[in-house]
């Protein structure tokens, strides 16, 4: 199968890597703050490629991170809830707050958010939305703290910029690092905490080199593979 086609931007930003090479977390961070990009502020995603047992079932890798700098996106949340605790989910910001109201407007198609976070005495009416929010990765659950008692923290954290990460069918991890315009210190402290908690998410049977790759890269350029004995 041929190469795909690089665009000049792409093939421009790959001189800066050598493919062969393992960077620092340093280094690499160095390497993607020379990208020079006017048109919009590119996303920052740290990328695993981890040494797990796909097809048992048992190896899934899912968790949450808060970021310390955040996510530099804006996050529109959902808070399924009723009575009093609605409050609570709109002091700490909640972009819509409702119940069966919220429900029924999301099985007609509605999908204008980026996150749910829904009070467990809402679970029945949850499970109607199993099949649309599912495929998009937006279903709440109590692993990733999206189904909780206390919505308003779960709320806050969302909008200071905690992630959701989730291995997938090739045990591949994708998260979010930040912007393009961070700082390299800001990119460096998320990256490194994204990095710990996948190792905190190691799941008791896997074997041998856990983490296997580690690339990180913006949404227009080439991968940097990073030293794992580095971070």
């Amino acid at each position: 199968m041929p190469a795909p086609k690089r665009s000049k931007r792409y093939q421009e930003r790959a001189k800066l890597v050598d493919r062969n090479k393992r960077y620092s977390l340093d280094d690499a961070v160095q390497i993607i703050k020379k990208i020079k990009d006017q048109k919009y502020d590119e996303t920052i995603t740290v990328n695993f490629q981890l040494g797990i047992d796909t097809a048992s079932g048992t190896e899934t890798v899912r968790g949450t991170v808060n970021l310390p700098h955040g996510s530099g996106k804006s996050i529109r949340v959902v808070c399924l809830c009723k009575g009093e605790i609605a409050k609570e989910a709109e002091l700490e910001g909640a972009d819509f707050i409702g119940a069966e109201d919220l429900v029924e407007k999301i099985q007609g198609g509605w999908l204008d958010f980026d996150a749910i976070v829904a009070h467990p005495e809402m679970m029945r009416e949850v499970s109607k939305l199993g099949r649309i929010l599912g495929p998009k990765g937006l279903m709440p659950s109590p692993k990733a703290g999206t189904v909780t008692p206390n919505v308003g923290r779960a709320v806050k954290e969302l909008k200071a910029g905690r992630i959701e990460f989730k291995s997938d069918k090739t045990g591949g991890v994708h998260a979010t690092c930040g912007k393009l315009s961070f700082s390299e210190e800001k990119l460096r402290e998320n990256a490194r905490r994204i990095v710990q908690a996948i190792r905190d998410a190691k799941p008791a049977t896997a074997k041998g080199d856990y983490l296997g790759k580690i690339t990180i890269a913006p949404s227009q350029g080439p991968g940097i593979r990073l030293a794992v004995n580095t971070l």
